[in-house]
Parts: C-alpha cells; sequence; structure tokens
C-alpha cells in the first residue's frame, strides 16, 4: 500500500475537502484525486462519497480510517527510533498548544530550549486546547503543551504544570463590579461572553453555576480569551478570564467564596515512541514544574 496514497486519505477523511487536503499536503488538487483514484484500484472499493462539493466517507472509508491511522503511526514511531539511536537531540518536533499558553507561558522555556538544543526545528501549531488533544492522539503531534480535561484516558498520559486561577471579571464601571458584594444569581442576571461550549474552561465555570441550580445568560462566546477580554473592557458583557490577564480595563467581581482555577500541562501519547527532542522538551518543562513547586514550599 503506497503511504502517499495513505496520507492523502486520511487528509480527506480529516479535512473533508479535497482542496483542504491538498493545500495541507502541498499538492495541487488533481495530485491529490489521483492518488486517492490510484489506493480505490488498489483496495478494490470506494473509499469517499462525492456529492457536490461534500465528501464523506464510505462504509469502507470508515473502516480503512483507524488502519490507516495504526499503519501511519506504526511508520512513524519506526522513524523515531531509528533517529533515537544516535542519542542526538536534533530533527523536527511537532508541538501544539493553545494561543492562552503559547503568548503567555511557553516563551521563556522555548528560549531555554532553542538555546539548548540548535539542531530541533520547531513545529508550533497554534490550536484550542481540545483540538490539540486529538492531534496528539491521532499522532499529528509529538506533544501538546494545554489547558487539561479533569479527566484524561489512556492512552494520552498528561503531566500537570501550572494552575492557572480563573476570575469571573467584567469592565471596570460594569454594575457587577461597581455596587459591592453580589452573588451566583445576580451575575447569572447579567449578558456574558463565554469561551466556547466545547472548551474545558467552558464546562469549568458552567459547573460552577450549575451547582447553585443557576443558567448564566451567555449572549456570545468565542474561544480566543484575548477578543474575550476586549469585549470585557468595553462593557459589554461579563466572564472568566485567567488571573494572569487582569489589569485596569478588567477587574475581578466581588464574589465572597467563590474559587475557580484550571490546570495547564502537557500531554502525550503513552503508545507512540517519543523522539529525543521531545523528552528533553519534556524534562525542561518538568525541570521548570519542580522549580515552581519547591519556590511554593518554600514560602
Amino acid at each position: 500500500m503506497d503511504l502517499a496514497n495513505l496520507n492523502a486519505f486520511v487528509a480527506i477523511a480529516e479535512t473533508g475537502s479535497f482542496s483542504e487536503a491538498a493545500e495541507r499536503l502541498h499538492l495541487t488538487q488533481p495530485a491529490v484525486s489521483k492518488r486517492i483514484a490510484a489506493l480505490e484500484q488498489q483496495l478494490g472499493v470506494r473509499l469517499f462519497d462525492r456529492l457536490g462539493r461534500q465528501v464523506g466517507l464510505t462504509e469502507a472509508g470508515r473502516a480503512l480510517l483507524p488502519r490507516a491511522y495504526q499503519i501511519l503511526g506504526v511508520l512513524d514511531d519506526t522513524r523515531r527510533a531509528l533517529r533515537n539511536l544516535n542519542g542526538d537531540v536534533g530533527g523536527r518536533l511537532s508541538l501544539a498548544t493553545s494561543h492562552h499558553i503559547g503568548l503567555h507561558r511557553l516563551p521563556p522555556l522555548l528560549r531555554a530550549f532553542t538555546r539548548a538544543y540548535p539542531g530541533v526545528t520547531l513545529d508550533i501549531r497554534f490550536l484550542d486546547s481540545e483540538v490539540a488533544y486529538e492531534e496528539v492522539l491521532h499522532g499529528r503531534a509529538e506533544l501538546a503543551v494545554i489547558t487539561l480535561a479533569p479527566q484524561t484516558a489512556a492512552p494520552i498520559r498528561a503531566v500537570e504544570i501550572w494552575n492557572d486561577p480563573l476570575d469571573l471579571v467584567a469592565a471596570p464601571e460594569h454594575p457587577l463590579a461597581c455596587n459591592g458584594p453580589i452573588t451566583l444569581s445576580d451575575v447569572a442576571r447579567h449578558p456574558a461572553v463565554f469561551p466556547g461550549g466545547n472548551t474545558f474552561t467552558h464546562h469549568i465555570v458552567q459547573r460552577l453555576f450549575e451547582a447553585q441550580g443557576l443558567t448564566p445568560t451567555i449572549s456570545m462566546s468565542t474561544n480566543y480569551l484575548e477578543t474575550i477580554k476586549m469585549m470585557v473592557s468595553i462593557g459589554l458583557a461579563w466572564s472568566v478570564l485567567p488571573r494572569t490577564m487582569r489589569d485596569d480595563q478588567v477587574v475581578a467581581l466581588p464574589l465572597p467564596g467563590v474559587s475557580l482555577s484550571r490546570t495547564l500541562g502537557y500531554i502525550f501519547h503513552t503508545e507512540r515512541t517519543l523522539s529525543n527532542a521531545a523528552r528533553a522538551f519534556m524534562a525542561l518543562v518538568d525541570a521548570d514544574r519542580a522549580k515552581l513547586h519547591s519556590g511554593a514550599e518554600s514560602r
């Protein structure tokens, strides 16, 4: 089975589009179509239903997809295992991370890593944490530094690094911010802009309100925390943001007894061979975690 054809099949299955798959693979669309035609001829089945611009997997395509992931994963593992034999830390490290972590947590670590291992080429992709999880699960990224899910199931392993306190926030002139202590019931009556419903952060805040039988008034949602901060700062709504993003534009709401936080860390696939570069990066992050914990204990 030709691996180039198999890669084309996976790209189309994931994007749902021949043109997007071609863009991902840096090929022309006719070249991608030719690869799929060759694969379908080799297997003797049709892999995609093409209805206008819509592309969907056939039953045979759905059966092939997990096996394609397995085949390509074994090949990637083999390549990494052979490259690891010489002990050098080099090559390409595919790293997925969220925009917030990439902007506010990773720069010092990445600076130290690139100085220590100049032979490593970093392939950094900025994705929602939930999407980054899928990238690691399917072998498209070796590591992801993300907001961790409350529970992580095998074969993914999560390593906690940072505790990230969250605050319910509003503009300083917002009624919720300038009338003294308030309750969650007060907050729930005002419009909110929330992190997207598929995010771990959204679920953390949702559970806070559900525990008191409340439903927040969500008028808008977006996965970009910088966008949320802007909308809060101009007084359109209240929201939840990491405490590290607070400044004179957004203030914490006066909610006695309310405490929220999320956990940031990295994940990897336990059944895949990690490159020396990935192991070196993990060791660097683990050392940073140990330094943070020892500093907290000394205080």
